[in-house]
C-alpha cells in the first residue's frame, strides 16, 4: 500500500478533498448500503439495479461529488444493461468521518468486501468491474493491484496515474512531502495490475492533463487495455462531449468484446 502519512499530514489535504454532505432519498429500483470503516466512521454506497442478471461497475466518483449525483446518470447504464454502485468517501454525502489519502485506499478494501457480500445475499450477479473517475481512480487502481481474483476489469475515466502529479501541476505546497517518492511507489503498483483495463479521458483536459492518461495507460501491467481520447472534452464533460464513444467503450469493454491489447 502506498505510503501517504505525510500528505495526510501536510496543508495540502485540504486542497485534495472538497467534502459535500448532499443526501437524496433513494430512487426506485435502487437501495442504500452503509460500509463500517473505523471508529464512529461509515461510507455509504448506493446500488441502482437495473435487472438482477446484468453486471456491475462499482464506482468511485470525482472530487465534489456525491453517491446522488448519479441518481439520474444510473439509467444510462441500464441502457447498456449494466448496473451500478456508486461509493462514497469519509465526510462525503451521508458518509461519515474526515477524508485522508490512507483511509481513501484502506476503506475501499472494506467497500469491496461489503459489496460482494451484499450482492451475494441479495442472489444478484456477481460479476463486478471496478471504476473510478479523477479521485475515483486512486480506489479503483488500488483494488484491482489488490484484488484481481475479485474484479472483472478496471475502468478509469479523467484519472491519473499518482495524486503527486496533479499535485505538482496545480502548485499545491507540500513542505517536506517527497512526491518523487510517491509517483514512483504507484507506478510500480500500476505495473502490476494484470486485470483488462479501460481508459477514457478527455483531450483538453486542463485539471489532469491527457498525459496522465497516457502513462496510466503505458505502464499498465496488462496487455489488455484500451485508451479512449474524447476529442474536445475537458475534465467534467467526458460523460456529455463524448455520450456515444464513451458508453459504447464501457458496454463492450464489460461485455468482453474489447478486451484484445490495443494501441494507445
Amino acid at each position: 500500500m502506498i505510503d501517504y502519512s505525510s500528505l495526510d499530514q501536510s496543508s495540502a489535504l485540504r486542497h485534495i478533498f472538497y467534502p459535500r454532505r448532499d443526501v437524496t432519498l433513494c430512487p426506485e429500483n435502487a437501495f442504500d448500503l452503509s460500509v463500517p470503516v473505523g471508529y464512529q466512521a461509515s461510507i455509504s454506497c448506493r446500488f441502482h439495479m437495473g435487472h438482477h442478471e446484468w453486471p456491475w461497475i462499482l464506482f468511485f466518483h470525482g472530487n465534489g461529488e456525491v453517491v446522488s449525483d448519479y441518481d439520474e446518470i444510473s439509467p444510462l447504464y441500464h441502457q447498456k444493461k449494466i448496473n451500478l454502485i456508486v461509493a462514497d468517501y469519509r465526510g462525503y454525502g451521508a458518509s461519515s468521518g474526515i477524508p485522508t489519502l490512507t483511509d481513501l485506499i484502506q476503506d475501499c478494501h472494506a467497500i469491496l468486501e461489503k459489496v460482494k457480500t451484499e450482492l451475494f445475499n441479495r442472489s444478484l450477479q456477481s460479476d463486478l468491474w471496478v471504476m473510478g473517475r479523477s479521485l475515483g481512480s486512486i480506489s479503483a487502481l488500488e483494488l484491482a493491484h489488490k484484488h484481481p481474483d475479485r474484479i472483472k476489469g478496471l475502468i478509469i475515466e479523467s484519472g491519473f496515474p499518482s495524486v503527486a502529479r496533479i499535485i505538482t501541476h496545480l502548485g499545491i505546497p507540500t513542505e517536506g512531502v517527497d512526491l518523487e517518492r510517491i509517483d514512483y511507489e504507484c507506478l510500480r503498483m500500476i505495473e502490476e495490475i494484470s486485470v483488462p483495463s479501460l481508459i477514457i479521458h478527455g483531450e483538453e483536459d486542463t485539471l489532469v492533463p491527457i498525459r496522465n492518461a497516457r502513462d496510466l495507460y503505458e505502464h499498465l501491467g496488462t496487455q489488455k487495455k484500451k485508451l479512449l481520447v474524447i476529442p474536445s472534452a475537458n475534465h467534467n464533460d467526458v460523460l456529455i462531449v463524448g455520450f456515444r464513444d464513451y458508453f459504447m467503450a464501457l458496454e463492450r469493454f464489460v461485455k468482453n468484446r474489447d478486451a484484445e491489447p490495443t494501441s494507445a
